[in-house]
């Protein structure tokens, strides 16, 4: 076992030397112009990163330190242009090697800032590796540089040497967003059925990329379309992206239809290239040419049907500029009507209608009367009455957007919260869950929170009945997504029958709590609180289970509780080192790639723990996982294979 994995090490050391060596046509150089022109591409190089823009949220934090310390050697090439006597043959190697840092910063950067969100989300550990393989690049280029000899100013020297200090010090950190990405990710991709609990989860991934709006959206899937012919369709990565792109788009209430689909295209161009359709008769969504043409609130016009699934979608905004719409009132132009019309017989372009309700308006006015009358008997003084209202005001939040906005507007939410507290089981299920079912839409869940409803939520997830405390749980999932809400839950002794629920409820009561809990757990203080209640042990359960299918899920929790003492503590028991080493034997890609990374996190902080995994077998598996698993996966492999040499060098 130890010659393997000096064979490893070797292996590495090897690779690397290969990674330093400098070709030999940039070694030249005393002549004074290679200077003038390696400073010249140098500085370009630097305007050029600074020009970039703006970068993905994901990555916007290190993307702009990389610019602000490729900016700090400014002062550094500008003196070493005004020199007059030439450069050394040391200093140039230094300014050849500088370029190519540069030239890799440069590459990772316009990835940062037009790749696709979904990609650079998924992968973002990944990225974060690329960003420190640049880190030590810029130092190792600038190692050695003779600054006494090419006559350097002292306070130049300083600056440079302070930023190699701070690049010798960046660490890598696992951010809290993008654990919390992952779980959402990972419940998205897990889901058959089409519950509003993990519509929940897509509308929170929307929103922290930034996925909301049609040109977002459209230009994601330019990015997403680039990136697969780039890599191929066929790997598991790529596959998981377009689901996630897909399930966003239907979100958003656009047709997806697929990412080779050219966005940017209309169809109508499409069969007759030679054709130019005037702009403004393409719906802006569909890019298709309109018949039934609407003006929204800001003036902007659309074809009905997409902006009506725009607005059933929970959407408040114009899609084309952003702006919070005053009203849902959609009135018809018929002006542009005409003049399309006009366009389309002049040119022989078939103009498709589609059908309208002529009643929209009535219907509509019916339906706002309907929801209103419901929501008034929320209060009646008679059982039968509220009975009927809340189990009626709980299909109805659960048909369409519209249909929540039409609830909250009309003051359903207080007397629904009212009723959490009603000596009713039946009344308290219907009530808990047309509450989950109205914190789909973001400012009702805004709504919810400020009638305080999380100490009746608890009550209800402790003592309701089976279904009521499925929805409770998926309730406080959904609200907590309110970083307030966490706390709230938390103080509230909402922890503790979230993990009851998770040890003893249904598969599918199963399943909400886990995803309640990984997103209260991003809260330090609930941390405590999940383990001092018995989530270790709730989550060995749910593992040795292999009919719940829920490991991914559980294992990536118990990975945001290995961040804590006293969850290291309890996970680092033999029972759990032996159930990883099987998971990386036998499990899924997935299931390997998230039981290394927990190993991982055990054995760096508990060398011991290592040892315990050598012995039930794990090496063979971990050699097998760096060969043939997952980007990530492989990525935690050779960190494993690392420590577990140093752990066999331990005396």
């Amino acid at each position: 076992m130890l010659k393997g994995l000096q064979m490893v090490t070797a292996r590495e050391g090897k690779k690397s030397v290969e990674e330093g060596e400098i070709v030999e046509e940039e070694k030249n150089i005393l002549n004074p112009k290679n200077k003038m022109g390696l400073i010249q591409e140098l500085t370009a190089l630097i305007e050029s990163v600074q020009s970039i823009g703006d970068f993905r949220r994901t990555q916007r934090k290190e993307a702009n330190s990389v610019v602000r310390r490729l900016k700090l050697l400014l002062p550094l090439l500008e003196e070493i242009r005004d020199l007059e006597t030439p450069v050394p043959e040391s200093g140039m190697n230094c300014l050849c090697n500088l370029k190519k840092a540069f030239l890799a910063a440069k590459k990772l950067l316009k990835m940062c800032n037009e790749g696709s969100k979904i990609f650079l989300a998924l992968e973002s550990e990944d990225v974060m590796i690329r960003f420190h393989s640049v880190y030590e690049t810029l130092n190792q280029a600038l190692e050695g540089m003779p600054y006494t000899e090419i006559g350097i100013s002292e306070e130049v020297k300083e600056q440079v040497e302070l930023m190699r200090m701070q690049l010798r010090r960046a660490k890598r950190q696992t951010d809290s967003q993008d654990m919390e990405i992952a779980m959402d990710v990972m419940v998205l991709l897990s889901t058959k059925d089409d519950r509003n609990a993990d519509n929940a989860s897509v509308e929170r991934l929307a929103n922290k990329l930034a996925l909301h709006t049609v040109e977002d959206l459209r230009t994601e899937t330019i990015a997403v379309r680039k990136l697969v012919k780039e890599r191929g369709q066929s790997t598991e990565s790529n596959q998981q992206i377009i689901d996630v792109l897909s399930k966003c788009k239907r979100i958003a209430g656009l047709e997806d239809t697929g990412i080779f689909d050219d966005p940017a295209v209309p169809k109508a161009l499409a069969k007759c290239p030679s054709l130019a359709i005037p702009n403004e008769f393409l719906c802006p969504i569909t890019l298709e040419i309109m018949t039934d043409p609407v003006i929204v609130a800001t003036g902007q016009t659309y074809e009905r049907e997409s902006i009506q699934k725009w607005l059933d979608s929970d959407h408040r905004t114009c899609p084309k500029t952003g702006q919070v719409l005053a009203h849902l009132s959609l009135a018809p132009n018929f002006a542009l009507r005409n003049l399309i019309m006009q366009w389309c017989q002049k040119n022989n372009v078939p103009l498709h209608k589609k059908d309208t309700p002529a009643s929209s308006d009535s219907s509509c006015t019916e339906k706002n009367g309907e929801i209103s009358s419901f929501v008034q008997n929320l209060s009646s003084n008679q059982l039968e009455v509220q009975r009927k209202a809340v189990r009626k005001v709980r299909m109805l939040s659960k048909e369409s957007p519209e249909n929540r906005i039409l609830i909250a507007s009309s003051g359903g939410i207080p007397p629904l919260v009212q009723l959490l507290s009603y000596p009713d089981s039946k009344i308290q299920e219907h009530a808990v869950t047309a509450l989950l079912n109205l914190s789909i839409d973001e400012s009702n869940k805004k709504l919810i929170s400020r009638e305080n409803p999380i100490p009746a939520i608890v009550e209800v997830l402790q003592n309701g009945t089976i279904g009521a405390k499925e929805n409770s749980a998926a309730a406080l999932f959904s609200l907590s997504m309110l970083d307030e809400n966490k706390a709230a839950i938390g103080l509230s002794n909402g922890i503790a029958p979230l993990v009851d629920l998770l040890m003893n409820g249904t598969i599918r009561g199963k399943k909400d709590a886990v995803t309640a809990l990984f997103n209260l757990s991003l809260s330090q203080a609930n941390k405590a609180r999940a383990i001092e209640a018995g989530i270790v042990a709730a989550l060995h359960q749910l593992l040795k289970d292999k009919n719940l299918n829920m490991d991914n899920e559980g294992l990536s929790l118990l990975l945001l509780l290995a961040a804590h003492p006293d969850g290291r503590q309890e996970i680092g028991q033999l029972s759990f080192i032996e159930m990883l080493v099987d998971f990386l034997k036998e499990g899924t890609p997935k299931n390997k790639e998230c039981a290394a990374a927990l190993l991982l996190e055990l054995g760096t902080k508990n060398p011991n723990l290592m040892l315990a995994a050598l012995q039930y077998g794990v090496y063979d598996h971990v050699v097998e996982l760096s060969k043939n698993g997952t980007h990530r996966g492989q990525r935690k492999a050779d960190s494993l294979l690392q420590l577990m040499s140093k752990s066999e060098q331990v005396p």
